[in-house]
Protein backbone atom coordinates (compact mmCIF):
# COMPACT_ATOMS: atom_id res chain seq x y z
CA UNK A 1 0.00 0.00 0.00
CA UNK A 2 1.16 3.41 -0.83
CA UNK A 3 1.83 5.77 2.12
CA UNK A 4 1.13 9.86 1.58
CA UNK A 5 1.57 12.18 4.11
CA UNK A 6 -1.29 14.97 3.62
CA UNK A 7 -0.78 18.45 4.53
CA UNK A 8 -4.17 19.46 6.58
CA UNK A 9 -4.59 23.17 7.17
CA UNK A 10 -8.36 22.48 8.70
CA UNK A 11 -10.24 23.75 5.49
CA UNK A 12 -12.61 21.94 3.17
CA UNK A 13 -10.33 21.60 0.86
CA UNK A 14 -7.16 19.49 2.57
CA UNK A 15 -9.63 17.65 4.07
CA UNK A 16 -11.18 16.09 0.89
CA UNK A 17 -7.66 15.52 -0.44
CA UNK A 18 -7.15 13.26 2.50
CA UNK A 19 -10.30 11.90 2.12
CA UNK A 20 -9.51 10.71 -1.69
CA UNK A 21 -6.47 9.51 -1.45
CA UNK A 22 -7.96 7.56 2.03
CA UNK A 23 -10.51 6.23 0.49
CA UNK A 24 -8.15 5.08 -2.80
CA UNK A 25 -6.45 2.69 -0.83
CA UNK A 26 -3.40 5.33 0.55
CA UNK A 27 -2.64 4.74 3.69
CA UNK A 28 -2.45 8.56 4.63
CA UNK A 29 -0.98 10.42 7.63
CA UNK A 30 -2.08 14.05 8.46
CA UNK A 31 0.63 16.30 9.01
CA UNK A 32 -0.22 20.05 10.58
CA UNK A 33 2.03 22.65 10.24
CA UNK A 34 2.01 25.32 13.63
CA UNK A 35 3.11 28.96 11.62
CA UNK A 36 1.23 31.05 13.92
CA UNK A 37 -1.47 31.79 17.27
CA UNK A 38 -4.32 33.76 16.65
CA UNK A 39 -7.63 33.53 14.21
CA UNK A 40 -7.35 32.02 10.99
CA UNK A 41 -6.53 29.34 9.00
CA UNK A 42 -3.53 28.41 10.19
CA UNK A 43 -3.69 28.14 14.06
CA UNK A 44 -5.36 26.47 16.81
CA UNK A 45 -8.84 26.28 15.05
CA UNK A 46 -7.16 25.02 12.16
CA UNK A 47 -4.93 22.28 14.08
CA UNK A 48 -8.47 20.97 16.34
CA UNK A 49 -10.58 21.00 13.12
CA UNK A 50 -7.40 18.77 11.22
CA UNK A 51 -6.70 16.35 14.20
CA UNK A 52 -10.79 15.91 14.24
CA UNK A 53 -10.51 14.58 10.22
CA UNK A 54 -7.35 12.53 11.20
CA UNK A 55 -10.09 10.77 14.16
CA UNK A 56 -12.66 10.29 11.58
CA UNK A 57 -10.56 8.82 8.54
CA UNK A 58 -8.91 6.82 11.36
CA UNK A 59 -5.60 7.87 10.44
CA UNK A 60 -2.21 8.70 12.52
CA UNK A 61 -2.09 12.96 12.55
CA UNK A 62 0.93 14.94 13.03
CA UNK A 63 1.97 18.51 14.12
CA UNK A 64 5.35 20.10 13.70
CA UNK A 65 5.91 23.40 15.19
CA UNK A 66 7.06 25.45 12.23
CA UNK A 67 6.81 28.84 14.35
CA UNK A 68 10.36 29.80 13.64
CA UNK A 69 10.14 29.40 9.91
CA UNK A 70 7.22 31.09 9.57
CA UNK A 71 8.27 34.22 11.75
CA UNK A 72 11.57 34.21 9.26
CA UNK A 73 10.60 33.64 5.95
CA UNK A 74 7.44 35.13 6.09
CA UNK A 75 6.47 37.70 8.96
CA UNK A 76 10.52 39.06 8.80
CA UNK A 77 10.23 38.79 4.75
CA UNK A 78 6.83 40.67 4.81
CA UNK A 79 7.66 43.56 7.19
CA UNK A 80 11.20 44.15 5.58
CA UNK A 81 9.85 44.40 2.22
CA UNK A 82 7.46 46.91 3.15
CA UNK A 83 9.66 48.74 5.28
CA UNK A 84 11.52 49.10 1.48
CA UNK A 85 8.67 50.58 -0.21
CA UNK A 86 7.60 47.06 -2.08
CA UNK A 87 4.61 44.76 -1.79
CA UNK A 88 6.00 41.31 -0.64
CA UNK A 89 3.63 38.02 -1.88
CA UNK A 90 4.14 35.93 0.91
CA UNK A 91 1.92 32.51 -0.71
CA UNK A 92 4.57 31.14 -2.99
CA UNK A 93 7.92 31.94 -0.57
CA UNK A 94 5.82 30.02 2.02
CA UNK A 95 5.04 27.05 0.03
CA UNK A 96 8.59 25.93 -1.04
CA UNK A 97 10.21 27.59 2.56
CA UNK A 98 8.05 26.76 4.80
CA UNK A 99 5.06 24.52 3.50
CA UNK A 100 6.25 22.26 0.86
CA UNK A 101 10.11 21.70 1.46
CA UNK A 102 9.81 21.25 5.35
CA UNK A 103 6.71 18.91 4.73
CA UNK A 104 8.85 16.27 2.21
CA UNK A 105 11.60 16.60 4.42
CA UNK A 106 9.55 15.62 8.02
CA UNK A 107 7.62 12.68 5.82
CA UNK A 108 10.88 11.50 4.55
CA UNK A 109 13.23 11.74 7.92
CA UNK A 110 10.49 11.26 10.58
CA UNK A 111 8.07 9.08 8.96
CA UNK A 112 10.10 7.34 6.07
CA UNK A 113 7.18 8.01 3.49
CA UNK A 114 8.53 9.45 -0.18
CA UNK A 115 5.19 11.35 -0.81
CA UNK A 116 3.52 14.82 0.73
CA UNK A 117 -0.26 15.83 -0.70
CA UNK A 118 -1.84 19.15 -0.73
CA UNK A 119 -5.66 20.45 -1.21
CA UNK A 120 -3.97 23.16 -3.49
CA UNK A 121 -5.74 23.33 -7.14
CA UNK A 122 -3.23 22.44 -9.98
CA UNK A 123 -2.01 19.68 -11.60
CA UNK A 124 1.32 17.94 -11.88
CA UNK A 125 2.77 15.42 -14.95
CA UNK A 126 5.95 13.86 -15.52
CA UNK A 127 7.24 14.53 -19.39
CA UNK A 128 9.25 11.32 -20.60
CA UNK A 129 10.74 13.84 -23.62
CA UNK A 130 12.35 16.30 -21.04
CA UNK A 131 12.83 14.40 -18.21
CA UNK A 132 10.91 17.55 -15.97
CA UNK A 133 8.12 17.20 -13.72
CA UNK A 134 5.62 19.57 -15.01
CA UNK A 135 2.98 22.24 -13.14
CA UNK A 136 -0.17 22.75 -14.91
CA UNK A 137 -3.28 25.01 -14.37
CA UNK A 138 -6.54 23.20 -12.54
CA UNK A 139 -9.46 21.97 -14.00
CA UNK A 140 -11.36 24.20 -12.00
CA UNK A 141 -9.63 27.94 -13.56
CA UNK A 142 -11.85 29.68 -10.94
CA UNK A 143 -9.57 27.71 -8.14
CA UNK A 144 -6.61 27.53 -9.62
CA UNK A 145 -3.53 27.98 -7.47
CA UNK A 146 -0.69 27.08 -10.17
CA UNK A 147 0.19 30.66 -9.86
CA UNK A 148 1.68 30.73 -5.72
CA UNK A 149 3.10 27.39 -6.98
CA UNK A 150 5.39 28.29 -9.70
CA UNK A 151 8.42 28.26 -7.31
CA UNK A 152 8.21 24.42 -6.29
CA UNK A 153 11.58 23.04 -7.29
CA UNK A 154 11.31 19.52 -9.33
CA UNK A 155 12.58 17.62 -6.09
CA UNK A 156 9.51 18.86 -4.65
CA UNK A 157 7.00 18.52 -7.47
CA UNK A 158 8.34 14.61 -7.80
CA UNK A 159 7.03 14.01 -4.15
CA UNK A 160 4.01 16.38 -4.51
CA UNK A 161 0.24 14.85 -4.93
CA UNK A 162 -2.30 17.01 -5.98
CA UNK A 163 -5.72 15.23 -5.99
CA UNK A 164 -8.29 18.19 -6.52
CA UNK A 165 -6.38 19.15 -9.97
CA UNK A 166 -8.76 17.70 -11.58
CA UNK A 167 -11.98 18.56 -9.07
CA UNK A 168 -14.41 21.15 -9.56
CA UNK A 169 -14.99 23.19 -6.17
CA UNK A 170 -18.34 21.95 -6.15
CA UNK A 171 -17.34 18.82 -6.44
CA UNK A 172 -14.96 19.12 -3.35
CA UNK A 173 -17.76 19.95 -1.46
CA UNK A 174 -19.84 17.45 -2.35
CA UNK A 175 -16.82 14.78 -1.30
CA UNK A 176 -16.51 16.23 1.68
CA UNK A 177 -20.15 15.93 2.29
CA UNK A 178 -20.26 11.76 0.97
CA UNK A 179 -17.40 11.31 3.65
CA UNK A 180 -19.39 12.82 6.14
CA UNK A 181 -16.40 15.31 6.68
CA UNK A 182 -16.95 18.03 9.81
CA UNK A 183 -15.15 20.67 7.57
CA UNK A 184 -17.76 19.90 4.71
CA UNK A 185 -19.65 23.41 5.12
CA UNK A 186 -16.72 25.18 6.88
CA UNK A 187 -16.37 28.48 5.43
CA UNK A 188 -13.65 29.21 2.67
CA UNK A 189 -10.62 31.26 3.76
CA UNK A 190 -10.96 34.56 1.63
CA UNK A 191 -7.64 36.62 3.00
CA UNK A 192 -4.35 35.64 3.48
CA UNK A 193 -3.99 34.18 6.98
CA UNK A 194 -2.15 37.48 8.10
CA UNK A 195 -4.78 39.52 7.15
CA UNK A 196 -7.49 36.89 9.12
CA UNK A 197 -5.70 37.01 12.22
CA UNK A 198 -4.99 40.70 11.99
CA UNK A 199 -8.17 41.93 11.00
CA UNK A 200 -6.07 43.90 7.92
CA UNK A 201 -2.44 44.06 6.45
CA UNK A 202 -2.57 47.52 7.24
CA UNK A 203 -2.94 46.50 11.38
CA UNK A 204 -0.69 43.61 10.77
CA UNK A 205 2.49 45.95 9.55
CA UNK A 206 1.43 48.14 12.10
CA UNK A 207 2.25 46.28 14.69
CA UNK A 208 5.88 46.08 13.27
CA UNK A 209 6.40 49.29 11.72
CA UNK A 210 6.00 52.39 13.22
CA UNK A 211 4.83 55.24 10.50
CA UNK A 212 6.67 58.19 9.56
CA UNK A 213 4.77 61.17 8.13
CA UNK A 214 6.26 61.87 4.78
CA UNK A 215 5.09 64.02 1.53
CA UNK A 216 2.70 62.66 -1.14
CA UNK A 217 3.96 64.15 -4.42
CA UNK A 218 3.34 63.83 -7.92
CA UNK A 219 5.46 62.94 -10.93
CA UNK A 220 6.63 66.45 -10.92
CA UNK A 221 7.54 66.12 -7.65
CA UNK A 222 4.88 68.79 -6.22
CA UNK A 223 3.51 68.14 -2.84
CA UNK A 224 0.00 67.15 -2.85
CA UNK A 225 -0.61 66.11 0.68
CA UNK A 226 0.82 63.85 3.58
CA UNK A 227 1.33 60.28 4.28
CA UNK A 228 1.36 58.27 7.51
CA UNK A 229 3.72 55.52 6.56
CA UNK A 230 4.92 54.29 2.88
CA UNK A 231 3.98 50.74 4.35
CA UNK A 232 0.23 51.71 3.93
CA UNK A 233 0.66 51.87 0.06
CA UNK A 234 0.88 49.55 -2.70
CA UNK A 235 1.97 50.42 -6.68
CA UNK A 236 -1.55 51.13 -8.43
CA UNK A 237 -3.78 52.12 -5.12
CA UNK A 238 -6.56 54.48 -5.84
CA UNK A 239 -8.59 54.68 -3.16
CA UNK A 240 -7.41 55.72 0.56
CA UNK A 241 -4.85 58.17 -0.56
CA UNK A 242 -5.95 61.20 1.49
CA UNK A 243 -5.66 63.45 -1.37
CA UNK A 244 -8.15 65.62 -4.04
CA UNK A 245 -7.48 65.72 -7.18
CA UNK A 246 -9.71 66.99 -10.69
CA UNK A 247 -8.80 63.65 -12.13
CA UNK A 248 -8.27 60.21 -10.67
CA UNK A 249 -4.56 59.67 -8.74
CA UNK A 250 -2.50 56.36 -8.28
CA UNK A 251 0.31 55.13 -6.68
CA UNK A 252 3.14 55.27 -9.35
CA UNK A 253 6.43 54.78 -7.47
CA UNK A 254 7.08 54.64 -3.39
CA UNK A 255 10.45 56.23 -2.68
CA UNK A 256 11.65 54.63 0.98
CA UNK A 257 15.06 56.98 0.67
CA UNK A 258 12.92 59.95 0.94
CA UNK A 259 9.81 58.54 2.64
CA UNK A 260 7.53 59.91 -0.29
CA UNK A 261 4.75 58.22 -2.30
CA UNK A 262 4.04 59.20 -5.61
CA UNK A 263 1.01 59.81 -7.63
CA UNK A 264 0.13 60.28 -10.93
CA UNK A 265 -2.43 59.52 -13.57
CA UNK A 266 -3.43 56.12 -14.60
CA UNK A 267 -1.08 56.44 -17.54
CA UNK A 268 1.92 56.94 -15.06
CA UNK A 269 0.62 53.48 -13.92
CA UNK A 270 1.52 51.48 -17.20
CA UNK A 271 4.16 49.92 -17.78
CA UNK A 272 5.62 48.13 -21.38
CA UNK A 273 8.07 45.79 -19.54
CA UNK A 274 10.15 44.67 -16.27
CA UNK A 275 12.76 42.83 -14.83
CA UNK A 276 12.31 39.67 -13.07
CA UNK A 277 14.33 38.13 -10.43
CA UNK A 278 14.99 34.70 -8.24
CA UNK A 279 13.48 33.08 -11.47
CA UNK A 280 12.77 29.54 -11.19
CA UNK A 281 11.82 28.07 -14.20
CA UNK A 282 9.18 25.01 -13.57
CA UNK A 283 7.97 23.08 -16.33
CA UNK A 284 10.73 23.40 -18.96
CA UNK A 285 14.63 24.14 -18.66
CA UNK A 286 16.00 27.51 -18.33
CA UNK A 287 15.72 28.61 -22.34
CA UNK A 288 19.04 30.28 -23.89
CA UNK A 289 17.21 32.75 -26.01
CA UNK A 290 13.58 34.74 -25.98
CA UNK A 291 10.45 32.79 -25.60
CA UNK A 292 6.88 33.95 -26.32
CA UNK A 293 4.16 32.67 -23.24
CA UNK A 294 1.49 34.52 -21.35
CA UNK A 295 2.34 36.20 -18.33
CA UNK A 296 0.13 36.96 -14.67
CA UNK A 297 1.57 39.82 -12.44
CA UNK A 298 -0.96 38.91 -10.00
CA UNK A 299 -3.08 36.33 -8.96
CA UNK A 300 -6.57 37.05 -10.42
CA UNK A 301 -4.77 39.19 -13.52
CA UNK A 302 -5.43 37.77 -17.31
CA UNK A 303 -2.87 36.12 -18.89
CA UNK A 304 -1.03 38.38 -21.01
CA UNK A 305 0.74 38.02 -24.12
CA UNK A 306 4.68 38.90 -23.68
CA UNK A 307 8.22 38.01 -24.40
CA UNK A 308 10.38 36.81 -21.87
CA UNK A 309 13.88 37.42 -22.73
CA UNK A 310 16.67 35.33 -20.18
CA UNK A 311 19.26 37.78 -18.72
CA UNK A 312 22.93 36.40 -18.67
CA UNK A 313 25.50 37.40 -15.89
CA UNK A 314 28.78 39.06 -17.83
CA UNK A 315 31.09 36.08 -18.64
CA UNK A 316 32.71 34.44 -15.74
CA UNK A 317 30.31 36.26 -13.61
CA UNK A 318 28.72 34.11 -10.90
CA UNK A 319 24.73 34.84 -10.47
CA UNK A 320 24.38 36.56 -7.46
CA UNK A 321 22.63 34.44 -4.90
CA UNK A 322 20.47 37.44 -3.19
CA UNK A 323 18.22 38.29 -7.01
CA UNK A 324 19.64 34.52 -8.53
CA UNK A 325 18.66 34.11 -12.31
CA UNK A 326 16.74 36.75 -14.07
CA UNK A 327 14.72 37.64 -17.30
CA UNK A 328 13.31 40.72 -18.84
CA UNK A 329 9.53 40.81 -19.58
CA UNK A 330 8.23 42.74 -22.83
CA UNK A 331 4.54 43.09 -23.13
CA UNK A 332 2.87 43.31 -26.07
CA UNK A 333 0.05 45.87 -24.86
CA UNK A 334 0.82 48.11 -21.66
CA UNK A 335 0.14 46.35 -18.73
CA UNK A 336 -1.73 48.90 -15.57
CA UNK A 337 0.18 48.47 -11.82
CA UNK A 338 2.95 46.57 -12.42
CA UNK A 339 4.06 45.70 -8.21
CA UNK A 340 7.25 45.00 -7.30
CA UNK A 341 7.22 42.40 -4.66
CA UNK A 342 5.10 40.25 -6.42
CA UNK A 343 5.25 37.39 -8.53
CA UNK A 344 5.05 37.59 -12.44
CA UNK A 345 4.07 34.02 -13.73
CA UNK A 346 4.46 32.82 -16.93
CA UNK A 347 2.68 30.03 -19.24
CA UNK A 348 2.47 28.27 -22.40
CA UNK A 349 -1.68 27.50 -21.82
CA UNK A 350 -1.81 25.39 -18.60
CA UNK A 351 1.44 24.61 -18.64
CA UNK A 352 3.93 27.36 -15.56
CA UNK A 353 6.85 28.02 -17.56
CA UNK A 354 8.12 29.78 -14.86
CA UNK A 355 8.00 32.48 -12.37
CA UNK A 356 9.51 35.01 -10.33
CA UNK A 357 9.41 38.33 -8.14
CA UNK A 358 9.53 41.89 -9.92
CA UNK A 359 12.05 43.92 -9.36
CA UNK A 360 12.08 47.31 -7.72
CA UNK A 361 13.05 49.45 -10.89
CA UNK A 362 16.16 52.01 -9.54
Amino acid sequence: MSKVVVGLSGGVDSSAAAALLHHQGYEVVGLTLWLMKGKGQCCSEGMVDAAYICEQLGVPHHIVDSRDLFQTYIVDYLVDGYREGITPLPCSQCNRTVKFGPMLNYAREQLGIDRIATGHYARIDYDEKSDRYQLKRAVDRNKDQSYFLYDLTQELLAGTLFPLGEVLKTETRKIANQYELKTADKPESQDLCLVEANGSMQAFLDKYITGKTGDIIDTQGQVLGQHEGIHHYTIGQRKGLGISAPNPLYVVGIDAGRNQVIVGDRESAVQTECTIKRVNWVSISPPNTPIRAEVQIRYRSQPEPVTVIPIHPPDGAEIDPKIGSCVKLIFDEPIFGITPGQAAVWYDGDLVLGGGIIELQK
